[in-house]
């Protein structure tokens, strides 16, 4: 069996869950890490004997490459690697106008460079989205509620790491049901920081402006961190004419383990896909498994 040589891109949270489900993958090789210095490799963890780079071209020839770096730096990240034949996954999480600009431009770019591009590989966007679709086409007249938490979002947390006067941050969502939410932003100021600048800098960013949002000052965050999460779905619609079709879905999850998870399975996937931008709802859920096809068709009807 060929196995797909796969590059990590960043290595943090997400980086480091993905490492080990490349190593648990049958199908899947790492070609090495991929860092803007390496000489913090040993600082960020990376195993020893894994092939550490600057650019992604010295790791020799490379299938896929996982983004795991903040999503306001997939499209500049993705685009280049894409013009270089690469297949790129990311786990980027701004939702709505973002996500289809982004969406149309990658796939300009892979299709003229015959790449593949899977944007919002994760958990939500990403499988939730999945589920979402097979709720509305199941019952298409209806409301669906997605509750998240309790527990740590990542994109809010590195959203709110990347705001001038934060040295660390944990954001923590809590559901108040019917798909609203409350956002508890725990940080640590840097020495000197405007406080009130700083609070007004939150609550006006894209990932926290529609939501109530509380920020609180604490000495350490790190006595505060806990990578789990969750999410619970639910739909209330119709079916035909028949009224009352309700629909649950409900995980508790080590957050960026799943998020690594899904994108490696995504690799896998863009393997099999014809060049161009794919969203998780658009790729055939046998292409995300490792395996015969026609196996998996015994295996389902």
């Amino acid at each position: 069996m060929k196995k797909i040589k796969v590059a990590i891109v960043g290595y943090g949270n997400i980086g480091k869950t993905a490492y080990e489900a490349l190593l648990a993958a049958p199908d899947m090789e790492i070609a090495g890490v991929v860092l803007r210095d390496r000489t913090k490799a040993g600082e960020k963890g990376v195993p020893a004997g894994v092939k550490i780079a600057e650019d992604i071209m010295e790791l020799g020839k490379v299938d896929a490459a996982l983004l795991s770096i903040p999503s306001l730096s997939v499209p500049n990240e993705a685009a280049k690697l894409l013009e270089k034949g690469i297949n790129t996954i990311d786990s980027y999480d701004i939702h709505g106008e973002p996500m289809l600009a982004l969406h149309k431009k990658l796939g300009e770019i892979g299709r003229k460079h015959n790449g593949v591009a899977i944007i919002g590989a994760g958990w939500d966007p990403g499988i939730d989205s999945m589920l979402r679709g097979i709720f509305e086409f199941s019952a298409p007249k209806g409301i669906t509620y997605t509750n998240f938490g309790p527990g740590m979002s990542m994109g809010h947390t590195v959203a709110v790491k990347a705001i001038d006067g934060v040295k660390n941050a944990l954001s923590v969502t809590i559901p108040k049901g019917t798909g609203l939410h409350r956002r508890l932003v725990y940080i640590e100021p840097e020495a000197g920081a405007d406080w009130d600048t700083v609070f007004t800098s939150i609550k006006n960013d894209p990932y926290f402006v529609k939501d109530e949002t509380y920020v609180m000052e604490v000495a350490d965050v790190d006595a505060l961190q806990d990578m789990g999460h969750g999410v619970n779905m639910v739909r209330k619609g119709v079916s035909g004419q028949t009224d009352n079709q309700l629909f649950t879905f409900d995980m508790r999850i080590n957050n960026p383990a799943l998020t690594a998870q899904i994108m490696v399975a995504s690799a896998r996937a863009a393997a099999r896909l014809q060049p161009g931008c794919y969203t998780m709802p658009e790729i055939p859920v046998v292409d995300l498994l490792p395996g015969d096809r026609d196996d998996f068709i015994r295996r389902a009807v």
